[in-house]
Order: C-alpha cells, then sequence, then structure tokens
C-alpha cells in the first residue's frame, strides 16, 4: 500500500477584495475554514472563490438595494445579531461564499482519481457538494432573515 501525503497550502495570505457592500474574503480562512489543501492551486482557488462571491452578490442584489435604500453603506452597518465581536449577516456570507466555492471545487475534483479508491472518494465529494449548495443557499437566506424554503399550497 502506497500513502501519498496531501500538498501543503501555501501560507501566504491572500484577501478578495469585494464590492464596497459586501465583505472582502480571506482565502488562508477559507483554506482553513474548509479544510482545502495544496491540490487546489492559489491561481484555481482565487478564481473559484472570485466566481462565488459573484454569484452570491448576484443572490443578494435586492438585498443590497434595499439595505442601501434604508442608508446602510455596508453589510457591517445592517442591524444584526453579534457573534464573537462579528455581524451575524457577515458570518452567514461568508458561509454561502465558502460553501459555493467548495461545493464547486468538490465537483471539478471528484475524478481527479481513476483508482477504485478514487472512484468512491468521487461519490463521497458529490454527496458533499449537495449538502454543500444546500448550506449556501440557508445562509444566503439568513444573511436576508427569510426563510430556508418557501411552501405553497397548490
Amino acid at each position: 500500500m502506497k500513502f501519498v501525503a496531501p500538498e501543503q497550502a501555501p501560507e501566504q495570505a491572500e484577501v478578495i477584495k469585494n464590492t464596497p457592500f459586501w465583505p472582502d474574503v480571506d482565502l488562508s480562512e477559507f483554506r482553513s475554514v474548509m479544510r482545502t489543501d495544496g491540490t487546489v492551486t492559489p491561481r484555481r482557488l482565487k478564481q473559484v472563490v472570485l466566481t462565488a462571491i459573484s454569484e452570491v452578490n448576484a443572490e443578494l442584489f435586492d438585498f443590497r438595494n434595499r439595505q442601501q435604500m434604508l442608508g446602510w453603506r455596508t453589510l457591517a452597518e445592517v442591524p444584526a445579531e453579534m457573534l464573537d465581536g462579528k455581524s451575524e449577516r457577515i458570518r452567514h456570507y461568508h458561509n454561502a461564499v465558502f460553501c459555493w466555492a467548495r461545493a464547486v471545487l468538490n465537483e471539478r475534483y471528484q475524478d481527479y482519481d481513476a483508482t477504485a479508491s478514487g472512484v468512491k472518494r468521487g461519490e463521497e465529494l458529490a454527496e458533499a457538494s449537495g449538502d454543500l449548495w444546500r448550506d449556501a443557499r440557508w445562509a444566503i437566506s439568513r444573511v436576508q432573515d427569510a426563510p430556508h424554503s418557501t411552501v405553497e399550497l397548490i
């Protein structure tokens, strides 16, 4: 049996500057929170996170417009509970971006290893991706105080 250690993630910190309303995103925090090793290159990670930021921002476009019309210039200014000194909305925003990006990475890297163990890992990643997409949707809902789902009687 051969042991292959995962590549170490780069240690340099990089923060992605977001639009003025939304908080910036720290790639080293993403790597730590989402347990992403060095298999994902820094350039690939940045590209995926930039796309996730763009998608989450688009999902929250109407919310942002409503808040700006109320006079809030940034998400940090929008009234919210504080968790460990940070706005609950900011925590949900970061969670939405992180889950979105990780789900995309899981989907892209599930066929990385063609061995039997790689196929099993791919199936596990596909299942985890579904959970990540759900968590991203829930976090987007929580940023805007919306329910997790809308149910309608037909």
